[in-house]
């Protein structure tokens, strides 16, 4: 099954490391990134911040070992690393198999 991984990072220096590592690891197919602004409670205060977020596309059992490579790499004391289900052409579900390991 295919999912998509949100990951956020604190600018396009790491997200283009982090995304990098997951395609060379096969662990991801593709991984895309944009500019974000998110607003946030941390240590009591509410922060604006300027970020961005990876979406990475890959296979749901892929899941747990993304993860573990992220944190071990990623700046965040608690990176963000969710999961969402989707449902893709049959074409670009096969092309996400195929390159995922």
């Amino acid at each position: 099954m295919m999912i998509m991984v949100y990951i956020t990072c604190k600018n396009n220096a790491e997200a283009n490391m982090i995304s990098k590592h997951l395609i060379n690891k096969r662990l991801v197919a593709c991984a895309n990134i944009f500019p974000i602004k998110s607003i946030y409670r941390w240590k009591g205060k509410i922060v604006n911040d300027k970020e961005v977020v990876i979406i990475a596309k890959t296979l749901k059992n892929k899941f747990e070992k993304i993860k573990k490579e992220v944190k071990a790499i990623h700046s965040y004391k608690i990176p963000c690393i969710e999961m969402f289900n989707t449902k893709a052409n049959k074409g670009y579900e096969k092309w996400i198999g195929g390159e995922v390991r």
